[in-house]
């Protein structure tokens, strides 16, 4: 069927002065500047150009734009991307494109055997059959049968994304009939406009439908309409723009493809709008009958764009199938490009009598339905038969022409929580409330006619300026001189039930009315439901064609309203969008930035393997030497602290100041023991509870004044505990005295360890008295160090003499280097956080995310002296109380030492009677290499574990049952001695 479609000699918008060549599938084709990759095939005659996602059925160009569900490609080499809709990608010069799906193409496709036995895999039949030997066997070859392009091998070699924040008073998605008018509206008012469309001109269906405006084509009236905007300083015009998803507080996001500025290669807006008004048009949708995926199939709405825009004919011998009177003005463009037009079948009784008047010389068939398109490469004829039932009669044709209606683009108002409701007058859903400050227009907002399009949009582009702007001026439409016909029957079946296996509800994704049938024989009848267990609407055009059909088909097998069967959720991007795009000129995290440290850059100098901790700050995991494994650096660091000396960054813990009368209040409040009583200086360890009795945090707490306290919380939950206080002191205790202020970022900390650390800190410089007497542990001290103003913490997470060493994060890395410079002849040793953690297991120190997992309370962690029973009311006390009443047996913390000195336990593993695979009576919460012990050691949460002491615990590696000994949870210094030395 090739050479069916033809260049027409005239027309168009394409720049004919300006020819492209390029490849698909490995064969030449020409083109012009101005045409997409699908119109260049069209003009060429490749009626084949895809291959369905599922049955790899044949498949030609089925759309105009994004709602392309047919054909995608990908793009090879310079620029190369994936799973390009064909209809929105402009032809360049020298480019090279194949299609997805298919092999080794989409004439001869190998997958197409899956067409013989497509009956035995319907919707979710993987649910269902592939359960020996398992899914992992299957899924490989399931994959490589339906698949699309993957993702480019390498980033550009040249160019590079960008991303840009915006602000201004009215953005117009849209640059059609109804955003051009609303642009003009709000920009004449003197407010920031901002006007982005998807399309490489302004006008939208101006440019694809044969309209006039006073006189003279509508796509003149777009182009004065724009060369007005462009001149005004209070405008900002973006062609190529995709504005691809509406987030909270009226952000909205646009990609702009092709910027301007030389060596960018996408540009991702992030702009803050008062006002947005969409104008984002309507998509035509498909009509239900056998074959209405076959090549030669195709929306009339983009038959006439081809002919209008590209100047191409898609056929030569067409049939028109139409349920509404929009089709009837698509059969006049294309009897007036030279098409024939067979017949317009309509399915309504009779058309409006302006409809009627576009076509004096064609036959329209009333009252009547296509039920089959003919033809298995391409159409070749349509069977039609009278609505009621007989008349059967076959039409030749090489083309078919399909309008189902119209479905309002309310992707984006959807995702900026607008509600939408089902309308009888256009068979489809269209915008209800507003749930931002939003305006909808045009045909997004229901209205086809162009009058009230233009009328609408100027009423928008007013209001949303009036919000900003006390000045407005009525925008002087243009007079509309084209008759538009309007009028739609909505039609949800065109086919016997013998059909169904061939009447495709969503084409992207193979789903026909069969699967509809059985998903809703199984219970999955809801738009939420069904979408999930058939995959409708899923897929890269996401439903833009078949949506409706959809929910109609459900209507219909269900017997109930279409609103009953509910509608699913429109979520970004509205169209496909780069991940480079997204990402922008930042590298790393995006939406939560990485912390650092004043030392972060040394840390990385030092050749130290960076880690996430906590609220995403980066912190050292491990410094490795040259050739040393992470095990081997760990240990060298470790036995630095032990032996030594050590120095780590604790700048990310979290550090809050709590002032005011009721302060001492608040601390005896959120912590087990009592704060109260600490004498200014000293400093105690203490854990918090949740409102069910379980630990939520552990930190030190120092008295600084008579009303001021300084907390140290986990790093992992320090804006927990900010939002607990915050929650206290608003909700619970509103009328106390106290104020919270976060100091993590103001105070950095360097701690200094190990049985050397006094002479380091010593050698710093300090007017602090070291001596035990003057500053035991659990003490703090304000003074200067290194010859600047520090506050220094005696307390220990490593289980060794410890000094925290606490100064202004301008500071920090002064004091940093120079604590370096002092320990270096005592032999120094940065220590990351993997060290930290076996320090901390070899103390038995309990650790959030670990032991305190959101689980256990503080006696189950073996800590029942922590909790000052005889002070009071304190948050969890209660809980705590009623859970220990009960008596029943609880996991606790104990030690574990394998049988096998040399074998290590995985962290998680579980613990069960005998290495059983029972239910398990407790797990592993941290297994390190001791380099005290010089063995692996653990700490476990095991049920009724201390009295269980000296017995054995079975613990399964998968498979492997590992043997080993129930010990108490300390395997260092259990007296503390050294700590306090």
């Amino acid at each position: 069927m090739a050479g069916i479609g033809s260049r027409m000699p005239a027309g168009g918008r394409i720049d004919r002065s300006r020819p492209v060549s390029f490849e698909f599938n490995g064969r030449r084709h020409q083109g012009f500047a101005g045409d997409t990759v699908a119109s260049a095939l069209l003009a060429a005659g490749e009626r084949i150009t895809a291959r369905s996602f599922k049955y790899h059925r044949p498949r030609g160009i089925i759309g105009g734009w994004t709602e392309e569900p047919g054909t995608f490609v990908e793009v090879l080499g310079e620029g190369a991307s994936a799973n390009q809709a064909a209809t929105a990608l402009a032809v360049a010069d020298g480019m090279k494109v194949r299609a997805v799906n298919c092999w080794p193409s989409p004439k001869f496709d190998l997958g197409a055997v899956n067409q013989l036995y497509a009956g035995l895999i319907p919707a979710a039949f993987y649910y269902k059959t592939f359960f020996r030997p398992g899914w992992r066997f299957y899924e490989p070859l399931i994959r490589r049968a339906a698949r699309l392009a993957g993702a480019p091998a390498a980033p550009p070699a040249e160019g590079r994304f960008e991303t840009r924040d915006w602000h201004c008073d009215v953005l117009v998605a849209g640059g059609g009939s109804a955003g051009l008018a609303a642009a003009l509206a709000a920009a004449r008012a003197g407010v920031r406009v901002l006007l982005a469309d998807d399309g490489p001109e302004f006008g939208g269906s101006l440019l694809d439908r044969n309209l006039m405006l006073d006189g003279a084509p509508g796509a003149e009236w777009a182009a004065q309409a724009v060369r007005e905007l462009a001149g005004m300083s209070n405008v900002v015009l973006l062609r190529d723009s995709l504005v691809w998803a509406y987030r909270e507080h009226n952000l909205i996001l646009i990609c702009e493809r092709k910027p301007a500025r030389r060596g960018l290669i996408e540009r991702n807006w992030r702009v803050r709008a008062e006002t947005a008004v969409l104008a984002t048009g309507a998509t035509e949708r498909m009509l239900l009958f056998g074959g209405n995926d076959r090549p030669g199939v195709m929306l009339a709405s983009a038959v006439q764009r081809y002919v209008n825009r590209h100047a191409v004919r898609p056929g030569r011998r067409a049939v028109v199938f139409t349920n509404n009177d929009s089709a009837y003005m698509a059969a006049a463009d294309m009897a007036a490009a030279g098409i024939e037009v067979a017949a317009v079948v309509d399915c309504r009784s009779e058309a409006s009598p302006v409809a009627l008047r576009l076509l004096p010389d064609i036959e329209v068939l009333p009252e009547t339905l296509v039920v089959r398109a003919l033809g298995t490469r391409g159409v070749r004829a349509v069977e039609v038969a009278k609505r009621g039932g007989g008349g059967m009669r076959r039409i030749p044709c090489d083309l078919l022409a399909v309008s189902g209606g119209w479905n309002p683009s309310v992707q984006l108002w959807s995702q900026s929580r607008g509600g939408i409701s089902y309308s009888e007058d256009i068979a489809a859903y269209v915008p209800a409330k507003a749930a931002q400050a939003a305006e909808c227009a045009g045909a997004a907002n229901g209205a086809f006619g162009l009058a009230e399009t233009l009328e609408q949009g100027a009423q928008a582009g007013a209001r949303a300026a009036s919000r900003s702007s006390a000045a407005t001026e009525t925008v002087e439409l243009p007079r509309v001189e084209t008759e538009e016909p309007c009028g739609i029957e909505p039609l949800w079946e065109s086919h016997s039930a013998a059909r169904e296996q061939d009447c495709f509800v969503d084409i992207f994704n193979d789903v026909t009315v069969r699967d509809l049938r059985i998903a809703v024989s199984e219970g999955f009848g809801a738009a939420e439901h069904a979408k999930r267990y058939t995959t409708a609407g899923m897929g890269l055009d996401q439903g833009r064609t078949g949506g409706m059909n959809v929910y109609g088909s459900l209507a219909r097998l269900r017997d109930v309203g279409i609103a009953d069967v509910g509608v699913t959720t429109y979520r970004p991007p509205v169209a496909p969008v780069s991940f480079g795009a997204v990402a922008g000129m930042k590298e790393g995290p995006l939406v939560l930035p990485y912390r650092h440290t004043p030392v972060t850059g040394w840390n990385i100098n030092a050749g130290a393997v960076m880690y996430e901790a906590g609220a995403r700050w980066r912190r050292p995991g491990y410094y490795p030497a040259d050739g040393e494994t992470m095990q081997e650096a760990v240990n060298r660091e470790a036995r630095a602290v032990r032996g030594g000396v050590g120095i780590y960054d604790g700048s990310p813990l979290g550090t809050f100041e709590v002032k005011g009368a009721d302060a001492a209040r608040l601390m005896d409040f959120v912590y087990t023991n009592r704060m109260a009583g600490l004498k200014v200086g000293e400093g105690r360890y203490g854990v918090m509870l949740t409102d069910d009795g379980l630990v939520f945090d552990d930190g030190v707490c120092f008295r600084l004044g008579e009303c001021r306290f300084l907390v140290s919380t986990s790093t992992a939950n320090a804006e927990l505990v900010r939002r607990h206080f915050d929650r206290i002191l608003a909700v619970e205790r509103p009328e106390w005295d106290a104020r919270i202020t976060d100091l993590t970022c103001q105070w950095m900390n360097a701690t200094i360890c190990g049985p050397r650390a006094r002479e380091v800190v010593a050698a710093l410089g300090t007017d602090v008295d070291l001596d035990p007497s003057a500053f035991p542990f659990m003490s703090i001290r304000d003074g200067t160090v290194a010859e600047v103003p520090a506050r220094i913490a005696r307390v220990s997470f490593t289980g060794e003499l410890s000094f925290e060493i606490n100064v202004r994060s301008r500071d920090m890395a002064a004091l940093w280097s120079a604590a370096i410079s002092a320990g270096r002849p005592h032999g120094i040793e940065p220590v990351g956080s993997e060290t930290s953690h076996v320090l901390r297991v070899e103390k038995g120190f309990v650790s959030i995310g670990h032991e305190v997992d959101g689980t256990a309370d503080p006696f189950d962690l073996g800590m029942g002296w922590i909790m000052s029973m005889d002070k009071g009311d304190f948050i969890g006390r209660a809980s705590v109380m009623i859970r220990r009443g009960a008596g029943e047996p609880r996991r606790e913390l104990v030690g574990i030492l394998t049988k096998d000195r040399g074998r290590t336990l995985s962290e998680g593993a579980p613990l069960t009677p005998g290495g059983r695979k029972e239910a398990t009576e407790g797990f592993v919460t941290a297994s390190v290499w001791s380099v005290v012990k010089e063995r692996p050691v653990a700490l476990a949460m095991l049920m009724d574990g201390r009295s269980r002491i000296g017995g054995t615990a079975f613990a399964r590696e998968l498979d492997e049952i590992v043997e080993a000994e129930i010990v108490p949870p300390v395997f260092h210094d259990p007296r503390g001695e050294r700590l306090r030395s």
